[in-house]
């Protein structure tokens, strides 16, 4: 969106977009990141966790926005015709905010006589879209800028212009994509009238689609204003419905639009509706206010137009500013654009250089730039409580409830709607309750206030934190700044930050100071902030551990500064927050089915209206009587507590997960971890210990060219006496080694304490040096001008090992002691794997450079001829161990001084190096991580590994703890031609241990061994049938961009490890095991696993955090341990949510039928005898009814997710079909009876006491008590009943007082239950059928019901959608 970074598009540019029309699309470059959100905030909502935030955030690498297409996403937008909306003075889109129909201009597929042809529907045959999948496809996959790659996705259609999909290939066209052309809301016009569906009759926008990258979501926003006529009609319906028109249409805000709204152009609407990619929609007045400044202030540079050149034009003023405020995320209309921008991606034009900015802002701008960005604050609106309680009573549900209550109010129920009125009151006092104060801990948590320094229109000042604005600039070394109140660049000093907040990583991070090469770089349109941008970028809401003034600043400036670049919620901290305020639905079926059926059970209420009304008309009833009881039956049918008792099995799973310290913020997920069919691990912290023990050092000896024995420790490395060492070898090799372990790190010193990556730390302290980090002091007797403001940091040997006894006599530094400065540092990057620095011993002219990193970048760095001739060998016997290895390397600098130094780049450093050797590093697994992959393994729940590590490495812990079969072959593809950026290479898939034993490329299947070759040896053919693949990124990018889709699949069905993945590579093979129909699990640890835990179905972080953003489970016990109790935990209350629908669909089918007996007769059950059977029977069953536990042992099979499966619907049906054939018999002989009573006919009330509503009630008592036992399932998946106590008892007691009603009531029992006189022996007549209907039940619930459903299952096979990766799996079988 950023006006200063568009550079204008001639005709000559357009022509060349024209001739690449016919080429492959390209993917837009774009990055990834993750977060997560240290917080205890435990939110009211139950998808807290999948929020739109994943972009927002920091990442140290650059990254792929792959994402699975959603099934359940409705792309389909009722304002908003799904034809053309584009832009012909927009040169180039906006990075971050996106229009329909300019992301084809940019890629080449619309040539400029397009933008004007006149027949835009008949020319083209129409245009087609991908409505399903417009998020998706909108943004491609990248890499970082100037390397696109050919996607790889359908071709274009010659028809008119459709997408590639980001999600997986192929994936299917939403088939309602064209549903709002059916039946538009907005006036469809001619191409002739305006040439694009977003416009009105004068050539005006009327509605708008956005696709915003940050948050991966698509908005229509389509404008309006109030109709007074509309509004009128509105008003009158209000009126003379009783209030009733404005629940529906509250309900129903698409039919409010159609009465009230008036489509009016964007630039003169008073209100918009927007409406997401999945349904939700929105009314939303504008904010207007004065401006009278121009253009560029808001949207940056002014911007020429492509095809006229009025200066005029170029910046003209805006008296009127309008905003548009969309959960919480800002944007201002652009009257030149017609069209509303974003306004988090704004960059000040003057934003060049580092003097430039460090001017700041005067006092005018500032005002100016708040009207426009808005309080720098994260202050959520806090609605009151006359607002939420007016939510939650005009709830459908509670409204129902209410009606329910005047129903039996009217019918003279009045205990029992007393009782109901009560408990509904308690229920929306209770939600009240927590929303409030879930509201109250979110805003205290993303609140932030405090005093500023800044330095504004020339002067220093204190202002309010709230007060900050873009373009600001703010003192950071301030002693009362906790926390960096904005985004923000570090312009001077240094300072370490803690990201825990928004990675979960605990590793602190250093920050240094910003150049012009980062003012170049900075994009704040950009899905995630660049790599090199990351590391001087401050992000607001993560804590200071220390910051330091510049220490090389020879002004008197004493203090570290930093330039405010976003603010408010356009934060990263802001984003996080607005994750939680607004979680994407989760699209689990459970929900949805339950909804589904109670609407078929309303049906069936309706057909017993009818008949009832009938009948009541037949036997002459009062009228008013008529519609209550025909409505009373409505009530029965769909019970009010149903919602209530859904939740009820989630619930407790979520209070035992937590006295297991495994906490959750999305309550939902739980269920779905119930289905989990792949669990993918990251390996270091996870399934291994965190921290890596040196196991020593293997040292090229030189001149003989081999490694040495293993040294260690570092006595053995370098002796510290003359006597103690060999006079055969030469120690530089090893000098080198120890001096590169003792200056190339990241470790920090803050308060006496080192802080840094564990891996470093446990390197340093293996040498025992003293390390000294650099400081401001001004360095004592400095030689050169350079050195004089400045310490380096500098690492000194342990006492007895102070001078260099290798130094020759008359050598100058003979004397003196080693001390070795850090002159300049490379921090680690995670695509070349390596770290460097440049050091020089004290008082010397020359310096050298020491690398660490992993052994394979080694060899592009280092000269060819200082590798020993066994250096992949001696590497493959460590890593085929499960060790991590690190090479080191160096290289002597003749004649260096501070300038050279600081002017060195990085590829001068890290070249012509010499290798010097290896630290080996042991990496031992956690205590149960064996156990649990082999329960997991058990189950038939397939596990992965997912690592940054090296693949030899990956296979041997994958093998040690069951992950790959530690007997059969794990097969390694690797490039025989070509490379990961080549589409025509070429892969070989050989056995890691035999590489005779090779894959066929097309089908992964194993090829036969050749004649010659000897089978007895091991891994040999007979271990052929249950091998994997292990895969490592560089391949797994090749596969996933270049090779065909069935190969793709292939691998992912196979392979059981992923090693050297980078964090956006995590994330995306999460996303393709999706596509497959896998329901993905992922355990990790740390910040760059945050992509995959949100990708994934149910991600689970070990942290110390109660609750992170980064993934819906957290786990205080760092094992894997927490990976069987979520499945277990999540199948037991599927299953419980299962049970406990079911019971509530049998009680309301059992009462239907008892009613509709006794309506038969104008008779009715008593207030009484309703109370005792809702508040004393069901509800305390329902509730303990999920409270069995999970069966400790995990099953092979998985519970069905399904609702509306064969599985759940014919034993349910089965049931209520036995229940009516019960009470029929029982109804039948009552009436047989000398002593029946029959009900007597009041046209004005109903009759209960009589013989037949007394039998029915008893019966039905029984019937609901027993029944609770038929569908209490406990093996495979939940303990059994008999370890339920309180449902025990529960049942005991109902059957207790039931069977004391039944045989010996005491009269005043009798008369407040309205029971009649029977016989003794029929009293045991109705105590035998309740009880054989109960065996009955019980044995065609376990015996006959699931070979019924299996039955129907194969009458109906071919319409059955199997699972993708099964089909595949079946396919690869041996």
């Amino acid at each position: 969106m950023v006006g200063s970074r568009q550079s204008s598009m001639d005709e000559n540019e357009w022509a060349r977009q024209n001739r690449q029309r016919g080429s492959t699309m390209y993917r837009r470059e774009s990055n990834m990141s993750e977060a997560s959100f240290l917080t205890d905030v435990e939110m009211a909502q139950d998808e807290v966790f999948s929020g739109p935030m994943s972009e927002s955030v920091p990442t140290a690498t650059s990254a792929f926005s792959h994402r699975r297409s959603r099934a359940d996403s409705n792309a389909s937008f009722a304002f908003y015709e799904e034809e053309r909306d584009f832009d012909s003075t927009e040169e180039v889109p906006e990075d971050a905010l996106m229009d329909e129909g300019e992301y084809d201009l940019e890629n080449g597929s619309l040539a400029p006589e397009d933008l004007f042809d006149g027949d835009g529907d008949d020319a083209n045959g129409g245009v087609e879209r991908d409505g399903g999948e417009e998020s998706e496809s909108l943004v491609g996959d990248g890499e970082s800028e100037g390397s696109r790659r050919p996607s790889i996705g359908r071709k274009r259609k010659s028809s008119g212009f459709s997408r590639m999909s980001r999600g997986s290939r192929g994936s299917r066209r939403s088939t309602d994509s064209r549903r709002s052309v059916d039946a538009p809301l907005l006036k469809r016009h001619t191409s002739a009238d305006s040439g694009g569906s977003g416009y009105g009759r004068g050539g005006e926008k009327v509605s708008q689609k956005i696709y915003i990258l940050t948050e991966d979501m698509t908005i229509v926003v389509a404008g309006f204003s109030t109709s007074l006529f509309g509004f009128a009609v509105y008003v009158t319906l209000c009126v003379l419905t009783g209030g009733l028109g404005y629940l529906l249409l509250r309900w129903l805000p698409r039919w409010y639009v159609k009465i009230v709204g008036r489509v009016t152009p964007l630039g003169k609407c008073d209100w918009v509706v927007i409406e997401n990619q999945w349904g939700e929609m929105i009314i939303q007045n504008l904010s207007k206010q004065d401006f009278g400044h121009s253009l560029s202030a808001v949207f940056g540079d002014p911007e020429k137009s492509k095809f006229r050149d009025y200066d005029e034009m170029d910046d003209p003023v805006l008296d009127e500013l309008r905003i548009l405020d969309y959960r919480y995320i800002r944007f201002c209309y652009h009257p030149v654009k017609d069209k509303f921008v974003l306004g988090n991606t704004w960059q000040d034009p003057a934003w060049t250089d580092m003097a430039a900015v460090r001017e700041g802002i005067d006092t005018d701008e500032a005002e100016n730039r708040e009207k426009i960005f808005g309080k720098n604050a994260i202050d959520i609106e806090q609605r009151t409580t006359g607002q939420l309680l007016m939510d939650e009573a005009f709830h459908p549900f509670y409204v129902f409830q209410i009606a329910s209550l005047v129903l039996w109010s009217l019918d003279e129920y009045y205990y029992y709607a007393a009782c109901i009125f009560v408990i509904s009151a308690m229920s929306i006092t209770t939600t009240l309750i927590e929303t409030k104060q879930t509201m109250k801990r979110l805003r205290e948590i993303s609140r932030f206030e405090c005093d500023i320094r800044v330095f504004r229109g020339g002067f220093w000042r204190y202002v309010e934190s709230s007060e900050l604005v873009p373009g600001d600039v703010y003192e950071v070394t301030d002693p009362n700044l906790g926390q960096f109140p904005c985004d923000s660049l570090l312009l001077s000093g240094d300072c370490i930050v803690n990201e825990s907040m928004l990675t979960g990583e605990s590793v602190p991070v250093s920050k240094t100071a910003s150049s012009d090469e980062t003012l170049e770089l900075l994009n704040l349109s950009a899905s995630a902030i660049h790599p090199e941008v990351a590391k001087h970028m401050l992000f607001s809401g993560t804590k200071i551990i220390r910051a330091r003034r510049p220490q090389d600043d020879k002004s008197d400036e004493a203090a570290a500064l930093a330039l405010v670049v976003r603010t408010g919620f356009n934060t990263t901290k802001g984003a996080l927050v607005r994750s939680m305020l607004f979680p994407k639905p989760s699209g689990f079926k459970f929900y949805r089915d339950s909804f589904r059926y109670i609407s078929v059970m309303g049906g069936i209420a309706g057909i017993g209206f009818l008949a009832t009304l009938v009948n009541f008309i037949r036997l002459g009833i009062h009228p008013g009587l008529i519609i209550v009881r025909a409505l009373d039956l409505i009530t029965i049918v769909v019970p009010p507590a149903l919602p209530a008792t859904l939740t009820i099995g989630t619930n407790f799973a979520l209070q035992r997960l937590k006295s297991k310290l495994i906490f959750c913020i999305s309550p939902q997920r739980v269920n779905v971890g119930g289905k989990i069919d792949v669990m993918c691990f990251d390996k270091t912290g996870t399934l291994t210990e965190d921290g890596l023990d040196v196991l020593g050092v293997r040292v090229v000896s030189r001149p003989l060219n081999r490694f040495s024995d293993i040294l260690s420790d570092s006595t053995a490395l370098l002796p510290g006496g003359q006597y103690e060492r060999d006079p055969t070898i030469d120690y530089n090799a090893n000098k080198a080694i120890l001096y590169t372990m003792a200056t190339c790190h990241s470790l920090r010193i803050v308060d006496d304490e080192f802080i840094g990556d564990p891996l470093d730390l446990k390197m340093f302290e293996y040498t025992r040096w003293q390390y000294e980090e650099g400081s401001e002091r001004p360095s004592a007797g400095a030689e050169d001008d350079e050195d004089k403001s400045l310490t380096p940091s500098v690492a000194r040997p342990p006492p007895g090992m102070e001078f260099d006894i290798d130094e020759e006599e008359d050598s100058p530094n003979r004397g003196r002691p080693i001390e070795l400065g850090v002159l300049k540092q490379f921090e680690f990057v995670s695509q070349l794997r390596r770290a460097s620095v440049v050091v020089r011993q004290f008082g010397d002219k020359s310096g050298d450079v020491y690398v660490k990193g992993a052994p394979e970048a080694m060899k592009d760095i280092c000269r060819p001829d200082s590798f020993p001739p066994d250096y992949d060998e001696l590497l493959a016997y460590y890593t085929h161990r499960g060790f991590r290895v690190i090479a080191c390397a160096t290289k002597h600098i003749f004649k260096l001084n501070w300038l050279k130094v600081q002017k060195m780049k990085r590829e001068e450093a890290e070249s012509n190096l010499e290798f010097v050797g290896f630290i080996i590093f042991e990496n031992k697994l956690k205590e149960r991580t064996t156990e649990i992959i082999e329960e997991l393994v058990e189950a038939n729940i397939r596990t992965v590994m997912c690592t940054g590590d090296n693949i030899l490495t990956a296979i041997s812990v994958a093998r040690e703890c069951g992950v790959v079969d530690r007997t059969a072959h794990c097969f390694v593809p690797h490039f025989v031609e070509g490379d990961a950026h080549t589409p025509l290479s070429k892969l070989a898939w050989e056995s890691v241990d035999n590489p005779v034993y090779t894959l066929d490329e097309s089908t992964l299947k194993p090829l036969p061994p050749p004649a010659e070759h000897d089978s007895s040896l091991p891994y040999d053919v007979s271990n052929l049938r249950n091998y994997s693949v292990a895969v490592s990124g560089d391949v797994f990018r090749w596969l996933v961009d270049f090779a065909s889709p069935k190969v793709l699949r292939e691998m992912l069905v196979v392979g059981q490890v992923f090693a050297r993945m980078s964090p956006d590579e995590k994330h995306e093979l999460v996303e393709k095991l999706q596509s497959l129909d896998y329901c993905a699990g992922f355990c990790g640890d740390g910040a760059n696993d945050c992509g995959a835990l949100k990708a994934a179905d149910v991600g689970i972080s070990l942290s110390e955090a109660e609750a992170s953003v980064a993934a819906p489970f957290t786990s205080r016990v760092f094992d894997i341990s927490c990976v069987p109790e979520v499945i277990r935990e999540g199948r037991a209350a599927l299953v419980t949510s299962f049970s406990c629908f079911k019971y509530m669909s049998l009680y309301s089918a059992i009462q239907f039928t008892s009613v509709s007996f006794l309506y038969a007769s104008a008779s009715n059950l008593g207030d009484f005898q309703f109370l005792y059977i809702d508040l004393l029977l069901i509800l305390p069953i329902a509730i303990f009814m999920g409270w069995s536990g999970p069966y400790p042992e995990l099953a092979k099979k998985r519970p069905t997710a399904s609702l509306v499966s064969r599985k759940v619907l014919t034993p349910l049906l089965g049931q209520i079909a036995l229940c009516v054939i019960t009470q029929l018999i029982g109804w039948i002989v009552v009436r047989q009876q000398p002593w029946y009573q029959p009900p007597v006919l009041d046209k004005g009330h109903s009759n209960s006491l009589n013989s037949e509503n007394t039998t029915l009630f008893l019966l039905s008592c029984y019937q609901y008590i027993l029944s609770a036992v038929v569908l209490s399932v406990g093996k495979p998946f939940r303990q059994s009943m008999a370890e339920n106590l309180p449902f025990v008892i529960t049942l005991l007691v109902a059957l207790a007082v039931t069977s004391y009603m039944l045989f010996d009531p005491a009269p005043w029992l009798t008369d407040l239950m309205e029971l009649t006189w029977m016989s003794q022996g029929f009293r045991v007549f109705v105590l035998v059928l309740g009880g054989g209907a109960f065996v009955v039940s019980y044995a065609c619930e376990r015996n006959v019901f699931p070979v019924l459903a299996r039955w129907i299952g194969k009458a109906r096979r071919g319409s059955k959608v199997r699972k993708q990766y099964k089909v595949v799996r079946e396919d690869m079988r041996i």
